[in-house]
């Protein structure tokens, strides 16, 4: 961030911070989502199959791109600093700005996952509680708005132990929990493995859930845009990335077998399924006190991950500011260096949102044209990712980068096509409606596309209105395109 204030007031340096682990930690907690498994364990064995079609077509070549434009341009901005430098501001500004605008729609997503999984601690009849589920929602939004604007030192604390509590620990559990099922002898709701039960079953109905698989891994180039925190970047980027690529997969793909294999696919529940598994262990194995706390761990990592992606985008965008792309005010930081007034605004909006999806049912169809919309936003930002790592071999080929893609161009090529496949192939199928949505095909996919439009299109306003008094002394030199 800055070295200045709003006005040129001094402000602290951005210290270096973070090492290894704690990026590892970052990635963790915004791709690693207990959340996300029940949705998946209904697929049986087959869920294997398509896990590893979202490790080849966006885990690995996001994980490999991420890893060289991290290490070979360790700047500010994450994801801006790395479009910017093969397509320029305009390229930059709207990968950033379409990875910050979905994150206001899904976070009410994962605020009515943090509240309901902490009514199962309570009693669960408290998540039919509109008043209940909204005061908890804000409790967490706010609170971890809160620990972002202590700096980077409290939030990454809270982070490495929040990540290991809520989401490895409860995972490592779940898997543990469902050898011990296996083991036991007791009833399995699987059929017997073959080879060929991991064949994901492909068909028109199963298409959009293709969007779902690549987007599953979304947020393995949070670390980046800490860049300016981090004491060896050249170093620790790409071994973090393994690191958190390896915890991620295992997690997930053990701990979504462990559920397959305990609860029919017609009886799991995908909003409370992560519970109904965890109820289902502990009462079988006479330890039902045990639901609650875990419960509250689970939770503990839903707001883990909600703070990875509130305070990644945000200082990616007090970068942008900073360089005077936007009005000064998102330049504003606190003592600690964080950027509170785009972290203050991302929760106002947030907030409204939120409350929008908790008072009025009338706007959930609404809300799931805003939920399609994000995914169409953060395929944009992959595929100007992608785009990104292929051009920069070719525009900056002697640029020194400590890692590289192996495989020279071609191996460029191969690791950024197979994202771009992945990524655009997930745009598409993410414009097909929902077989429950009542208004017509061609409505649904006008109005996505208008409000992806919408959310993306803001980067090139302020571009084409900025300000020279926008950009401070001493700012960043411009990079062309």
């Amino acid at each position: 961030m800055s070295e200045t204030g709003p006005g040129g007031a001094a402000a602290l340096p951005s210290k270096k911070v973070l090492g290894l682990f704690a990026l590892a930690m970052i990635n963790v907690a915004a791709v690693l989502s207990i959340r996300n498994f029940p949705s998946m364990a209904i697929y049986g064995w087959s869920c294997i199959g398509w896990y590893i079609i979202g490790a080849v077509l966006f885990l690995i070549p996001i994980s490999l791109a991420g890893a060289e434009l991290a290490t070979g341009w360790p700047e500010g901005g994450g994801v801006y600093a790395w479009v910017k430098q093969a397509f320029g501001e305009k390229g930059g500004f709207t990968a950033l700005f379409c990875e910050w605008s979905n994150n206001l729609v899904w976070f009410p997503t994962v605020l009515s996952f943090i509240a309901s999984t902490l009514a199962f601690a309570l009693t669960p009849v408290l998540a039919a509680s509109s008043l209940y589920m909204f005061s908890v929602m804000m409790i967490a939004f706010w609170g971890t708005t809160a620990i972002a604007c202590l700096g980077e030192g409290v939030s990454t604390k809270f982070s490495n132990i929040g990540v290991i509590l809520g989401s490895i620990i409860p995972a490592l559990l779940i898997i543990l929990l469902g050898i011990w099922w296996f083991g036991s002898g007791a009833a399995l709701v699987l059929p017997p493995f073959s080879p060929g039960a991991l064949i994901p079953v492909i068909t028109v109905s199963t298409l959009p859930f293709f969007a779902t698989i690549i987007l599953l891994f979304a947020g393995m180039e949070m670390a980046g845009f800490h860049a300016l925190e981090t004491r060896d970047p050249q170093k620790d980027f790409p071994r973090a990335m393994a690191l958190s690529a390896a915890i991620i997969v295992v997690c997930t793909v053990l701990a979504t077998l462990a559920i397959a294999v305990v609860i029919p696919a017609d009886q799991l529940n995908l909003a409370s399924g992560v519970m109904q598994a965890i109820q289902y262990f502990f009462t079988a194995a006479h330890m039902p006190g045990l639901v609650a706390p875990m419960a509250v761990l689970i939770t503990l990592g839903g707001v883990v991950s909600l703070a990875a992606w509130l305070i990644g985008p945000a200082k990616g965008l007090g970068v942008v500011a900073e360089e005077g792309n936007m009005p000064p005010m998102f330049d504003r930081t606190n003592r600690y260096g964080a950027p509170v007034a785009v972290l203050v605004i991302q929760a106002l909006i947030g907030s409204a949102i939120s409350l929008l999806y908790v008072f009025l049912p009338s706007v959930n169809q609404a809300y799931w044209i805003l939920s399609a919309m994000t995914v169409e936003l953060l395929c944009i930002v992959y595929i100007l990712v992608f785009a990104a790592v292929i051009k920069l071999r070719y525009s900056q080929p002697d640029r020194p980068r400590p890692f590289r893609i192996p495989g020279g161009k071609a191996g460029v090529w191969v690791v950024g096509g197979l994202g771009l496949f992945g990524t655009v192939f997930a745009f598409i199928v993410g414009l097909m409606p929902p077989s429950y949505f009542a208004t017509s095909g061609l409505a649904y996919v006008a109005a996505v596309l208008f409000g992806t439009f919408l959310l993306a299109v803001p980067p090139l306003v302020f571009l084409k209105f900025r300000k020279p008094g926008w950009q401070k002394a001493g700012g960043y030199p411009e990079v062309k395109k």
